[in-house]
Parts: C-alpha cells; structure tokens; sequence
C-alpha cells in the first residue's frame, strides 16, 4: 500500500489523450489523462465511465447535452451513452472505469490505446 500524489503523477507525462494507469481497485482501473482540444464521439456498450476533474474545467458532449465539469467535480457516463470530451485548455482527469475499457470506446481509430503505461 502507497500514498498516491496525483501532482506527482500528473508530472510525469505530457501528452494529451493518452491515459496513464495510476492504480487498481478489483476490476477497475484508476487512469490519469490529460486532455486538451476536442476528443471523438464514442461510447462503451458495456461499461460505465467516470470522469473527476483534478485540474482545470472540460465539458463532455451528450447528444441532448453538455456537461460542464470544474476542478473537484465528476460525472458519471453511463454505458451506451454517446459523448465527446472537450478542454479548451489542458484540464487533468482521473478516469475510474472497468479494465475492459478501451478510451474510444465502440470506435478504433489513430487515438486508440490499446495497451496502457503504468506510471
């Protein structure tokens, strides 16, 4: 058992959408990314996904909404729903999310990160 700085951890890479593996707990990964400009609609047919804030302010796209997010807030994207991540500047996310989850969800395209880096 470790303390996790999440500071420190954010400081170890620079690349936006690019998710880092920081932890576990049982099934779930705990991710740590950073995300800058538009992502890519997409969903997750059989997992849900939660996006904390750490740093900065995004919204996710939804079809019928926008959720706009601040430092210390999450939201919860259930499975099968449709969203797009966007930061107009670099926001830091911790993602909690089943370790099946692919980031581009029901998509494959050059953002895919089939194999993620511990950190």
């Amino acid at each position: 058992m470790d303390v996790v700085n999440l500071n420190d951890k954010f400081s170890l890479f620079q690349e936006h959408w690019q998710p880092k593996i920081a932890g576990e707990v049982n099934d779930a990964y705990i991710k740590l990314v950073k995300f800058k400009g538009e992502f890519l609609w997409h969903k997750h047919d059989a997992e849900d996904e939660l996006f904390l804030v750490v740093k900065g302010n995004m919204t996710i796209k939804l079809r019928d909404r926008d959720l706009r997010l601040a430092e210390g807030e999450f939201a919860i994207i259930p499975r099968g729903v449709e969203h797009m991540p966007v930061a107009e500047e670099e926001v830091h996310v911790m993602l909690i999310e089943p370790k099946t989850t692919l980031n581009t969800g029901d998509r494959q395209t050059e953002r895919t990160v089939p194999e993620l880096e511990r950190i």
